[in-house]
């Protein structure tokens, strides 16, 4: 007796493609600059860095209010010695006492907290899992962070240089070491200083972007960077070191000061340029290496 061959079974739907399931993204959509940039405004300690810095210029008025005009120091003559002279020289004076360190907190700040702080709130995975690439979230992470930190070393001098210009008037820059600069060219060579201190700190930046990459803890990313940028002012001030010190960021921090020379000198700038670069390079380059296998967990 024969039998019927069974009926045939229709095979299940094949799943849909992946392509075909992931239309419409675009990686270079998620988490836009503006989004990030706004996001970060809005944090408290944005609010807080503003408003130290900004209130810097004025703490420095009333303690020259106080105490007198400047006096010569011990070891010559200084930026301090002439600081009550213009607004000009006010804004030269905020750079020269901030630039060692102040200005580094901000930038080690927000370079530092940028990734940690995601790992923190246990938010980082999620934003991965949106799907954001890992390299666009660092790109634009870092690329928010520095400009934070731009924003920030501009605006010191510039609320310097208005406060100053109020208390002291409006005049030509006095230089330390006798004769000035004009007021109208006195502008551009404080703008050329506080470029190069943005170029000198992006050592401080990358070294905190990447320990930024490594740890959960913001604080630990934001204090290793400013601990390892006072140990490098420290070996610095070792002078048994010779010529080592030139490949050291420290030793060329100060630099700027060039630029307010009656002729403006560009070699110290282009070497300290070009150190703190090299340096900014290899650790950016060590965090996107480093985050782009790391398993991330928080």
């Amino acid at each position: 007796m024969s039998t019927a061959p069974p009926a045939a079974v229709p095979s299940p739907p094949s799943p849909p493609a992946a392509t075909a399931a992931a239309a419409g993204y675009r990686p270079g959509r998620t988490l836009r600059l503006r989004v990030e940039a706004r996001r970060q405004l809005r944090r408290r300690r944005t609010m807080i860095v503003a408003a130290l810095l900004a209130a810097l210029p004025f703490i420095l008025i009333i303690a020259f209010a106080i105490g007198g005009t400047p006096k010569k120091g011990r070891n010559g003559p200084t930026l301090i010695d002439t600081a009550t002279a213009s607004g000009a020289n006010f804004a030269a004076t905020c750079l020269f006492v901030s630039a060692g360190f102040v200005l580094v907190v901000p930038v080690a700040l927000f370079c530092g907290d940028t990734v940690a702080s995601e790992a923190g709130w246990s938010s980082l995975r999620y934003l991965l899992a949106a799907p954001v690439p890992r390299t666009r979230l660092l790109g634009v992470k870092l690329a928010v962070a520095l400009g934070f930190s731009a924003v920030a070393l501009v605006l010191l001098p510039a609320v310097a240089l208005v406060a100053g210009t109020v208390a002291y008037g409006w005049g030509d820059l006095e230089l330390p070491t006798g004769g000035a600069l004009a007021s109208g060219d006195a502008l551009p060579r404080l703008a050329v200083a506080v470029a190069y201190i943005f170029v000198s700190q992006l050592v401080t930046a990358a070294l905190a972007f990447w320990l930024s990459t490594k740890t959960d803890a913001p604080l630990g990313a934001v204090g290793g960077a400013v601990g390892l940028t006072i140990v490098g002012n420290v070996l610095d001030a070792v002078t048994a070191l010779g010529s080592w010190r030139d490949v050291l960021p420290a030793h060329w921090q100060f630099s700027w000061a060039d630029a307010l020379q009656p002729s403006l000198e560009w070699s110290g700038m282009l070497q300290g340029a070009s150190v703190s670069v090299s340096y900014a390079i290899v650790l950016t380059a060590l965090a996107f290496r480093g985050f782009r296998t790391k398993d991330v967990v928080s």
